[in-house]
C-alpha cells in the first residue's frame, strides 16, 4: 500500500483504482509478477522460520529434560529435514521416565515447547493488532508469518493429535494420567479463539498493510496461510498413517478448516472489504 504526502493511504480497499495522471495503477502483468514474487518470499520466510523453530522446539524438550536430570546434554537431539520438518526428535527417553514412575517430569518435558509456541502466537497477534506495525510492511509480514509457523505447531497437536498415544500430547496425557478428552475440550476452543483473532481481526490488516492494491497477493496470503496451518503438517503428514478410534476423525479438522476459512475470508467478500475500509480509515486518522 502506498501513502500520500500527508501519510494517508492512497487507495481505499474494495474500490477500483482508476488510471489517472499522477496516480499508480498495477496492470495485470505487474500484479501477477508481484504476486509470484511475494509467494516466493512467503515460501522462503516459512522455510526459514520453520527450520529455526523446529530446532528451538526440540532444544526446549532436551533442555527441560536436562534441567530435570533426564538427559546428559541438551545438545543430544536427533536432527531431521529442515524443509519438510520430518525426522526431528528431542532424544528424550519418555519410556524410561514412565517406567520409573516419573510421569509428571515426562509431561512437563513434553508440553514446554507447546507453551513456547502459544506465547509466540499470543504476543504476535497482539503486535499485529496494535499500532506498532501498521506502517512497517515487511516487519508486519515477518510477524504475521512467524505467528502462522508457530500456530501450525499448535494446530498439529490440538486438535489434530489430541487423541494420539504418542508425541507431545500423548506423552503429556500419559504422564499426568489425563483422559485425552480433557485436553481436547480445553484446547480446541482456545485454538478456535486464536483462529478468530488471526483471520477475523489480523487478516484484513495484513491485506491492507502488505497486499495493498493487489487482489492476487491477498489470495497468496490467505491460501498459503491456511494450507500451512492445516494441511502442510497438521493433516497430510498424519493422515498417511491411519489411526484407530477418535484420532482419524481429528485429522479431518485441517481439511474442514481449510475449506471454511477459504470461503469465509476470500478477498472481496463483504465483511473482509468492510474490515479493510475500517482499518484504512483508522490509519488515515478517521474515527475508529
Amino acid at each position: 500500500m502506498r501513502f500520500a504526502g500527508d501519510g494517508t493511504p492512497s487507495f481505499i480497499p474494495g474500490q477500483p483504482q482508476q488510471k489517472v495522471t499522477g496516480s499508480y495503477r498495477m496492470d495485470q502483468w505487474d500484479e501477477i509478477r508481484g504476486a509470484v514474487l511475494y509467494f516466493l518470499i512467503v515460501i522462503a520466510t516459512c522455510i526459514t522460520f520453520g527450520a529455526i523453530l523446529v530446532v528451538i522446539h526440540e532444544f526446549i524438550h532436551s533442555t527441560t529434560a536436562y534441567l530435570l536430570g533426564h538427559m546428559h546434554s541438551p545438545l543430544a537431539i536427533v536432527w531431521g529435514n529442515p524443509i519438510t520438518l520430518d525426522g526431528w526428535d528431542e532424544g528424550v527417553s519418555y519410556s524410561t521416565m514412565f517406567n520409573a514412575g516419573q510421569g509428571t517430569d515426562a509431561a512437563i518435558i513434553a508440553v514446554m515447547p507447546l507453551l513456547f509456541h502459544a506465547v509466540i502466537v499470543i504476543v504476535g497477534i497482539y503486535l499485529l493488532l496494535s499500532a506498532a506495525l501498521v506502517r512497517k510492511k515487511w516487519l508486519f509480514h515477518l510477524v504475521f508469518w512467524l505467528v502462522i509457523v508457530n500456530f501450525m505447531e499448535l494446530v498439529a497437536y490440538m486438535p489434530v493429535r489430541a487423541f494420539s498415544l504418542h508425541g507431545d500430547i500423548g506423552n503429556c496425557n500419559h504422564g499426568l494420567g489425563l483422559n485425552p478428552w480433557l485436553l481436547f475440550l480445553v484446547g480446541t476452543p482456545l485454538i478456535l479463539l486464536g483462529l478468530y483473532y488471526l483471520y477475523g481481526r489480523v487478516l484484513p490488516r495484513m491485506n491492507v498493510v502488505v497486499a495493498g492494491e493487489s487482489r492476487l497477493v491477498r489470495y497468496v496470503i490467505l491460501v498459503f496461510s491456511i494450507f500451512y496451518l492445516f494441511v502442510f503438517r497438521g493433516s497430510i503428514h498424519n493422515v498417511l498413517t491411519f489411526a484407530p478410534n477418535m484420532e482419524w476423525l481429528t485429522l479431518l479438522f485441517g481439511y474442514v478448516a481449510f475449506v471454511v476459512i477459504l470461503y469465509a475470508c476470500q478477498p472481496g467478500s463483504r465483511w473482509i472489504t468492510a474490515a479493510e475500509k475500517q482499518f484504512t480509515k483508522e490509519m488515515s486518522g478517521g474515527a475508529p
